[in-house]
């Protein structure tokens, strides 16, 4: 976990700080995923809702869908993650964020990291 990020439980942070606001996976969910080797980012303008598929990411082992935590529009992806996809997975909170997305409102009803490190500890047990 991150502090000064937000959570949701379906494992994707959003950090609230500037403005586009960036998101990406959580430390958690790329462990659960392994090794990911490709990610299919969504296009920049692409009106994304919080709850929805915001992006796909394939490992070795499954594919995945990341969900947008809030409502807003893509204004920009990490275009790094075409050439390296493994950035998810070595720094899931830096260089391994997803997209940034311009909010129609402040994120709401999300979990804080302590309250999210909560969350997966009671999934790990």
């Amino acid at each position: 976990m991150k502090k000064g990020l937000l959570y949701t439980k379906t494992h994707e942070w959003v950090d609230p700080s500037g403005s586009p606001l960036v998101v990406g996976i959580s430390d958690y969910a790329q462990r659960s995923l392994h090794d990911v080797v490709y990610v299919e980012l969504p296009k920049v303008g692409t009106a994304v809702k919080k709850g929805s598929t915001m992006c796909t990411l394939e490992s070795i082992k499954a594919v995945a869908e990341a969900y947008s935590p809030l409502d807003g529009v893509v204004a920009a992806v990490n275009e790094e993650l075409g050439n390296s996809p493994e950035l998810v997975n070595k720094d899931p909170y830096g260089k391994g964020w997803l997209a940034k997305v311009d909010a129609k409102a402040p994120p709401e009803g999300l979990l804080s990291a302590e309250e999210y490190a909560e969350y997966v500890k009671r999934l790990s047990k």
